[in-house]
């Protein structure tokens, strides 16, 4: 039987395998198109080809490295990486650059994956999302813009998928942006929206592949990272959806879920040897309640005198 330690560093490399996995799926065009289609309205009217293969520029960037402590600043192109010499390296799951089909002007987008699997991972995750809109940003200055043409700032959107939401938001998109309010005053002039409707963040809220939705990008998302559903009920979804499978695609599938099995099974084999262990310790609390020698207790669960002396150190369950 493998050691805790080892069975760990297992379950640790097959989980950022997982999570790698998922991030190349996400970066599909075709998958991002939707995601694009179903939440941004800036593509809502465009056909999902259209958005992949006209609007979505170059090839998305797929980051899979953890935020980095604070460095020294660098220059970067269109990577996965922000970094700022006082609030260190942000690194993007991913990272792509789209036209906006009213503008034509790019606008910025993250997806990003990393922390979704618990919604409440000690702090709101829509303030961790506004924070990566806040860097997206601010990282334009040198890149988009210099000496103060503010003016050039363009949009950027955080979008979030939460695998694993509450009961209360699950299958829910929720979109966090700025609008003007007139705070004082009767005025009617309003500042044009395009000065300040520079960041949105959005937060797919996962449910069950069975589910009833209508939008399209939670129907694949569901779907795509359930770990219920086999590869080829997965490849169905993707083909309702005009998908195209290249081989990539498939063995990025595949890939996803036979980890996810994996990690399901060693899972299972875990609880079911910590219930057999806890079995042992209840046996051994009546036998020692009996006044039976702890060697004796010992050699009849079969495990160490000192294993069992500790054993019956500690406080029984209530």
């Amino acid at each position: 039987m493998e050691t805790s330690v080892a069975t760990g560093l297992r379950a640790a490399g097959e989980k950022a395998q997982l999570d790698a996995a998922c991030k190349r799926l996400l970066s599909e065009k075709r998958i991002l198109a939707w995601i694009m289609k179903s939440c941004l309205e800036e593509y809502r009217d465009c056909g999902v080809k259209e958005i992949a293969e006209r609007y979505i520029e170059g090839t998305p960037q797929v980051g899979e490295e953890p935020v980095h402590p604070d460095e020294a600043p660098r220059i970067h192109g269109m990577s996965t990486e922000d970094s700022s010499i006082h609030e260190g390296t942000v690194v993007y799951d991913v990272r792509f650059t789209a036209l906006a089909p009213s503008t034509g002007e790019p606008i910025r987008l993250i997806i990003n994956l990393e922390a979704q699997n618990n919604y409440h991972p000690g702090y709101p995750i829509v303030m961790r999302a506004l924070y990566y809109c806040c860097r997206l940003i601010s990282s334009q200055y040198g890149r988009e813009f210099t000496h103060g043409r503010y003016d050039k700032i363009k949009k950027v959107y955080s979008i979030w998928i939460c695998s694993e939401a509450p009961e209360n938001r699950k299958n829910s998109i929720f979109r966090y942006r700025i609008a003007e309010d007139v705070f004082a005053g009767q005025t009617k002039e309003r500042e044009p929206k395009k000065h300040y409707d520079v960041m949105t963040a959005l937060i797919l809220c996962l449910g069950s592949p069975e589910d009833e939705r209508e939008n399209g990008a939670l129907d694949i998302l569901n779907s795509l990272l359930s770990e219920n559903l086999t590869a080829e009920q997965k490849m169905k979804k993707l083909k309702e959806y005009e998908i195209p499978i290249t081989q990539q695609l498939d063995e990025e599938v595949s890939l996803m879920c036979n980890l996810s099995q994996g990690i399901e099974n060693r899972a299972l084999a875990r609880g079911r040897e910590k219930g057999r262990e806890d079995e042992k310790k209840a046996i051994a609390r009546k036998l020692q309640k009996k006044n039976m020698p702890i060697e004796e207790i010992a050699q009849f669960v079969e495990r160490d005198v000192e294993v069992v002396r500790q054993w019956l150190s500690e406080e029984a369950p209530g």
